[in-house]
């Protein structure tokens, strides 16, 4: 087989680049490979679905402000034969809370955001149990509530990118990539397992917490690794009043889902690899402590279900890894270690890699930074603050 562009991974990530390559030109073949077209165990299903534009990283902050609009337009965008695709987008808001010596630093992140046109609102704490009775801000110093923000449904958003690709001729094939042919400065073609092989132009490696696996098979070494967290769906006895997502210095974040709520703590303290090992008591000796104490309600909450997924989590500085350059590889574009961040900003990624693949650079969201020449500076970008 002969194409022009071929990525590795079809959730997300990887159906958004196929959306974008080809509503961008048609004419462009787009070979997407999914090992599991079921998504079983893919990490995108599996995550919390929160969208904002809380973040210090200028290029954060510029993905959400696209991605974010973005999805606002998703259903009518995303319609295939006249169906339009639901997200579920619910605008609640979201809410970064920080105890007094972290002032100075969410100060810094609101004064980034605000310049950068985000509608953002400082709050103290009496402000913040003004707009949030139910809380407990003894030990707060500040928050900033972003309520253009909120969530949406993972799934719906990855089954539209990969229904629309598809319609736009984006071809999605059920496979296993086990290895490849490559030169010092270029893959020339990638094999599959079920004894296939493709040539292309361009490879996308967008493998989420298996991106280190394809890189394996070329012969380096990236800093991506798998780390699991769970997604707990608890309910509480008690009454609050409707709340933003919310999350804390503690890594406590969670959100109103249906008639209770979805959330979590996760903890890069996590033994990296493919672990779906669901931990019983996790939710009762981690979750459930800091629940209870920003919100008394909580005190009787009941975890129903618990979910474990995967972060392609980036160790080197826990943000996106873009663009070619890993190993010397000209045609080889990484795509992957988004560590927590990637739903939110696959619309943002999907243009931006487009326009690369397309163009040979980044037109909307100058992404450069976030390319592999960092990785070689030993200069690492990472968020400040809550992560």
């Amino acid at each position: 087989m002969k194409t022009d562009i071929v990525i590795i991974g079809g959730g997300a990530i990887g159906a958004a680049v196929a959306y974008f390559l080809k509503w961008t030109d048609a004419s462009v073949s787009v070979t997407v490979i999914e090992r599991d077209p079921t998504y079983n165990l893919a990490s995108t299903p599996r995550a919390s679905g929160g969208v904002r534009r809380l973040f210090s990283l200028p290029e954060n902050i510029a993905l959400s402000n696209y991605s974010i609009p973005f999805f606002d337009d998703f259903a009518e965008t995303m319609a295939v034969d006249g169906v339009q695709a639901d997200i579920g987008l619910k605008k609640n808001g979201y809410l970064f809370i920080v105890p007094p010596s972290s002032r100075d630093m969410l100060k810094q992140n609101f004064e980034i955001e605000t310049s950068m046109g985000c509608n953002v609102v400082w709050l103290e704490p009496d402000e913040i149990k003004h707009k949030f009775p139910s809380m407990n801000v003894s030990d707060l110093g500040s928050a900033v509530y972003s309520p253009d923000d909120g969530w949406l449904d993972p799934h719906s958003v990855l089954m539209g990118f990969r229904k629309k690709a598809r319609s736009l001729g984006a071809d999605f094939i059920a496979d296993e990539v086990v290895g490849f042919d490559r030169t010092a400065t270029s893959v020339a073609k990638v094999k599959l397992k079920s004894g296939a092989e493709i040539k292309a132009d361009h490879f996308v490696n967008a493998a989420g917490a298996w991106a280190k696996d394809i890189c394996a098979m070329l012969g380096f070494k990236v800093p991506i690794e798998p780390l699991r967290r769970f997604e707990h769906y608890f309910e509480t006895e008690e009454p609050i009043e409707p709340l933003p997502y919310l999350k804390d210095p503690e890594r406590l974040a969670f959100r109103p889902e249906g008639r209770g709520y979805s959330g979590g703590v996760p903890t890069l303290a996590e033994p990296r690899g493919y672990n779906f090992e669901v931990d019983h008591d996790y939710f009762e000796n981690v979750v459930w402590p800091a629940l209870a104490h920003r919100f008394p309600q909580f005190e009787k909450t009941k975890c129903k279900n618990t979910l474990p997924g995967l972060y392609d989590q980036n160790d080197f500085d826990g943000n996106v890894i873009i663009g070619p350059g890993a190993d010397g590889l000209s045609n080889f574009h990484m795509l992957a270690g988004f560590s927590g961040h990637g739903l939110m900003h696959a619309p943002g990624c999907g243009l931006a890699m487009t326009e690369f693949l397309l163009k040979g650079r980044y037109e909307t969201i100058d992404l450069s930074r976030l390319g592999w020449q960092r990785l070689l500076d030993d200069k690492p970008l990472p968020e400040r603050g809550i992560i």
